[in-house]
């Protein structure tokens, strides 16, 4: 990533955000964007019981996944962390969704509980690091 190109702006921003996993994104809107992917999740795990979601499911979930892999790999940039740590992330989440079945699931418990210290109470890095300039509008909950 150079430093003569502009941010993207506006509905660029936003495809960015969910469909790109290079650069690096704040908490704030880590915590936002994971919160309306799940929602979208658990909507749709909800509404499309049987053959509707065998149907719609291989579209759906690959989808989803992917979107939750770039909003992963961006917040864990913006830790200094390496983006591949998503798919430890995504894979636990995947081995007990909806809910953990039994005890061999609490390795994957402890993973998501790692996953939601070090992404949704850690700040990032401060300054420029390998993945790049600090996500704009620096707060204190970038």
């Amino acid at each position: 990533m150079t430093g003569t190109t502009p941010p993207p702006s506006g509905r660029d921003a936003l495809a960015a955000r969910f469909l790109s996993g290079e650069g690096r994104l704040g908490r704030r809107d880590f915590l936002v964007s994971a919160l309306v992917l799940l929602a979208i999740a658990v909507v749709y795990d909800a509404v499309s019981a049987g053959p509707l979601q065998w149907i719609t499911g291989w579209l759906v979930w690959p989808l989803l996944v992917w979107v939750a892999a770039c909003l992963l790999a961006r917040r864990l940039h913006d830790r200094g962390r390496n983006g591949w740590f998503a798919a430890l992330v995504l894979a636990a989440l995947v081995a007990v969704w909806p809910q953990p079945a039994g005890f061999l699931d609490f390795p994957f418990v402890l993973v998501l509980i790692w996953a939601v210290v070090e992404l949704g109470v850690l700040s990032g890095e401060t300054g420029v690091n390998r993945y790049g300039p600090p996500p704009a509008g620096g707060s204190a909950l970038a």
